[in-house]
């Protein structure tokens, strides 16, 4: 068994730390200032954000719906799904991904796989 105290665990700004990872799944925390944002983004795994500490605003691209609130709000995005969470004081943030990693992400592709998303990505660039 492993344990954490969330709120004891040391995480600078910017630099999550993951807490744990295995192949069923990826928890990661965040220390979010006040003010800033995970930019519009998406991941390739289901995700659920928890707020352990602080107030955030999670939306969706297009207004598409959208949550607020500080500690013990949850919010489950589907994988792909797009948003963008801002902190409106600083947060603390738990992230879990299942599975880890999600199909389409570069950890779960074979060598083969990531040569050919990189040459279809210089070909794109070079326009």
């Amino acid at each position: 068994m492993r344990s954490w105290q969330l709120s004891e665990v040391e995480v600078a700004p910017h630099v999550p730390e993951i807490l744990a990872s295995s192949d069923d799944a990826r928890v990661i925390l965040l220390e979010l200032p006040a003010g800033e944002s995970l930019e519009d983004h998406e991941v390739h795994e289901r995700a659920r954000l928890i707020v352990i500490d602080g107030e955030v605003e999670v939306t969706a691209p297009a207004g598409e719906g959208g949550a607020v609130g500080g500690a013990g709000l949850l919010v489950e995005f589907d994988p792909g799904e797009r948003h963008q969470v801002d902190a409106r004081t600083d947060a603390r943030l738990l992230l879990l991904l299942t599975p880890w990693p999600g199909a389409g992400h570069p950890g779960a592709m074979s060598l083969e796989d990531k040569a050919e998303v990189r040459q279809r990505a210089a070909e794109k660039a070079a326009g």
